[in-house]
């Protein structure tokens, strides 16, 4: 057996049925151990985004952070994801994405809540946290330290991969179609573009996030809105083949989904792993920005990092499938070699309805900015990472150098071997993660009901709260 095919086999182990099962597992217990709190507070979270609690430790406002871990979330999976989900596991796998987003609500309220929690300061006077941390000061002992040195390891080489390499990849090629523009000349403005940003560290990743992902979301919004509204008569149609084929239990062929069969089991599998690939609840990556973050209190970030998924996978994703389904082009075969339109090329298909030749460029674009702004935020991941493993600061500075060069191997080179291990390493993320969760639910959930008393309720009834977070809080 020859390396490429055993790491595929251990990445379709590591990305099976039993990692799916654990992911969703543990957000449906999360959200009954909360007593759905995560679900009644959705309407408070989102309010709370832009709210900046100035004088509290951190480097970043709540927004900033929450920006930085939409950054490496809102990705190629939006676009690409979706549109492979819709083919592989039929119109039906969108509903599943969305039914795992709504239990990674509470895994990334969780994640999110132990990484403020049990987060330190570091050398320069950053904030440093994640599930390392939690693993190390939450666990303790040499379990704890075990699970937070594999988490981080783990997670730096998912970084160079499926945060910096496939980003790259799908950017140039993007332009090489749409412009046709060299695939060595986007390398290299990558690479100035990521050094520009990187080099200067987290608050310079903040700025650009804020900047670059609201502009970036509220493009893509607009132009899915055009299109769904233009074709919004086939959209009941096509809502409905979404919510038949999910819960069929039988292969069904037809309808909004063409020639595609697919059952429920299948249409399962397919929308909780692009789920969880596009908001990545539960692998443990958001709750590093987290914990980046000014806030008064654990439980408050928590709130605010867990509308990423909300924003991620319940509204883009679904606009996405949305888009897809009203267009007519799921199921439709390529004349050239035979095979289902998928990925990216069915996305362009489905905006050509309306925007016609315009469509390529339009999916390009938002590609470019979606996967740009995903390799800031894996950068500031796999940096943090890196610095639990190795503090000198001549190290992370070098990696930060690496790093930004990497992009142009990715976006001039085909690795599959690479982007195997990568995938691998981003899947082995969510095993000491969710074992964290599990271990320490019992401090989440103390987080989250002393802060639906002592100040949600609060709130909620008009009265202004600034909750003095102590240290024996912690």
């Amino acid at each position: 057996m020859d390396l490429e095919q055993l790491l595929n086999d251990v990445n379709n182990f590591v990305w099976g049925p039993v990692m799916l099962a654990l992911l969703v597992g543990t957000g449906v217990f999360l959200t009954f151990r909360l007593k759905f709190l995560p679900w009644k507070n959705l309407w408070y979270a989102i309010k709370m985004i832009t709210q900046t609690k100035q004088k509290h430790e951190g480097d970043l406002s709540p927004f900033q952070s929450l920006m930085t871990a939409l950054s490496a979330t809102v990705g190629t999976g939006n676009i690409v994801g979706v549109a492979t989900a819709m083919v592989l596991g039929g119109p039906g796998a969108i509903i599943w994405m969305w039914i795992s987003a709504a239990f990674g609500l509470s895994t990334k309220y969780g994640e999110s809540v132990l990484a403020v929690k049990y987060r330190e300061t570091n050398s320069v006077g950053e904030m440093a946290g994640g599930p390392m941390y939690a693993m190390k000061n939450g666990i303790g002992g040499a379990f704890g330290k075990i699970m937070a040195a594999l988490f981080a390891f783990f997670a730096v080489c998912s970084s160079f991969g499926i945060g910096n390499m496939t980003q790259a990849n799908s950017i140039s090629a993007a332009f090489a179609t749409s412009f046709e523009i060299p695939t060595w000349v986007t390398g290299a403005v990558l690479v100035v573009c990521s050094l520009a940003v990187l080099m200067r560290g987290v608050h310079s990743i903040g700025k650009v996030s804020s900047i670059i992902v609201p502009s970036m979301a509220a493009f893509y919004l607009v132009v899915t809105m055009v299109v769904i509204a233009v074709n919004f008569e086939n959209v009941p149609s096509g809502f409905m083949t979404m919510l038949s084929m999910a819960f069929s239990t039988e292969a069904v062929a037809g309808g909004v989904g063409g020639s595609i069969v697919a059952t429920m089991l299948t249409a399962m599998r397919w929308g909780v792993a692009r789920g969880v690939f596009s908001n990545e609840a539960g692998l443990g990556s958001a709750p590093i920005a987290a914990a980046a973050a000014r806030t008064d209190h654990a439980s408050r970030q928590g709130y605010v990092n867990m509308t990423g998924t909300f924003f991620d996978t319940m509204i883009i994703c679904m606009l996405t499938g949305l888009v897809i389904a009203s267009s007519g082009m799921l199921g439709m075969l390529d004349p050239a070699t035979g095979k289902l339109f998928s990925g990216a090329q069915l996305t362009i298909l489905a905006f050509s309805t309306v925007f016609g030749e315009w469509a390529r460029f339009i999916v390009s674009i938002s590609l470019a900015l979606f996967a740009f702004s995903t390799i800031l935020g894996w950068e500031y991941y796999g940096e943090k990472s890196l610095e639990y493993l190795v503090s000198n600061r001549t190290v992370i500075y070098a990696y930060r150098f690496i790093f930004s060069c990497i992009t142009f191997v990715g976006a001039t080179q085909t690795l599959d071997i690479v982007w195997n291990f990568s995938d691998t390493m981003n899947g082995l993320m969510a095993i000491p993660n969710l074992l964290c969760l599990l271990i320490l639910n019992n401090k989440i959930a103390e987080e989250c009901f002393h802060f639906q008393r002592e100040v949600v309720e609060k709130e909620k009834n008009g009265v202004e709260v600034d909750y003095q977070w102590k240290a024996d809080d912690k």
